[in-house]
């Protein structure tokens, strides 16, 4: 199926990722954990979990194997990658214009609503970053890697955790301090308001090389900005595209509440990308004060 694990698509804490071919000729991505990673709660999670899930924006396991120690996951295969490769890139053969990106973006959206409301169980996902979001041949995101995910029954909205889980620039707070309020699916909320902060500006939320001391950590600045009424620059950008990136970092700024229940549900998220930008609320109500935090 691999030819002998020749094509390699990448790596991480959990394995390493190969391209293969079924007998069928559809192309797959099989994931080969590491041994630490194959008898543990991750290979168990992903099974367990994505193997519910049937959704346009969710990645789709095709199958899985465990023999003896070693375990692998089989998915379709993305022929455009992870969406990390295409957040920063503003020209290039890596560009994509702001229409896709905040199409991308919605895509995200909802998937992650439905992981939160549309499956028998509520599923908190817990790592939604730009290396977690693949991409199909028609640029359609789907959320992926559910190694840290969890299963809540759906009239529960607070998750108990005996520890922090998920990549640094993008774990929300209250999985750090417990006296900020309680972890729920609003922590995936955060965790994609990150994400789409970086989509709109095109560049890492903190930035310890910025010109201006005020700019390192980017959502603060912004938000100083627009809520100032200044107009931001956003490089070459048309007035259609100058809207949709503004619109893009209202509702992130929304998603990136210190208080998870400032926060709106993804519902409400996916609601707002789809609107016009002088449909958001006034962002002068918003209570933003992450940077008090930093």
């Amino acid at each position: 199926m691999t030819k002998g694990f020749k094509h390699k698509l990448g790596e991480g804490g959990y394995g390493s990722v190969y391209k293969g071919k079924l007998r069928s000729g559809r192309f797959v991505a099989i994931k080969m954990l590491e041994k630490s990673k194959a008898n543990g709660q991750e290979f168990i999670n992903e099974v367990s979990t994505i193997g519910r899930i049937h959704h346009v924006n969710v990645v789709q396991l095709v199958g899985f194997c465990a023999k003896g120690s070693k375990r692998a996951l089989v998915y379709d295969f993305m022929p455009n990658g992870s969406l990390d490769k295409y957040r920063f890139s503003e020209e290039g053969i890596n560009s994509l214009d702001c229409k896709t990106m905040c199409e991308i973006s919605c895509g995200v959206a909802c998937g992650l609503e439905y992981l939160h409301r549309g499956c028998n169980m509520q599923i908190l996902h817990f790592d939604i970053k730009p290396h977690n979001i693949l991409l199909d041949e028609n640029f359609i995101p789907k959320v992926s890697d559910f190694g840290l995910a969890r299963l809540s029954p759906l009239g529960n909205s607070i998750v108990s955790l005996t520890a922090a889980r998920g990549t640094m620039g993008y774990i929300a707070p209250e999985l750090f301090y417990k006296n900020i309020g309680a972890v729920s699916n609003k922590a995936d909320v955060y965790s994609f308001g990150m994400l789409l902060m970086e989509m709109a500006s095109r560049r890492k939320n903190l930035n310890a090389r910025a010109e201006h001391t005020s700019q390192i950590y980017f959502p603060s600045w912004i938000y100083d900005q627009i809520k100032e009424g200044n107009e931001v620059e956003m490089g070459d950008a048309t007035d259609d595209e100058s809207k949709i990136r503004k619109k893009m970092i209202i509702v992130a700024l929304w998603c990136i509440q210190m208080n998870p229940n400032d926060r709106p549900t993804m519902s409400r998220v996916k609601k707002m990308l789809e609107g016009d930008v002088e449909s958001l609320k006034c962002l002068q109500s918003l209570f933003y004060v992450h940077k008090k935090c930093l």
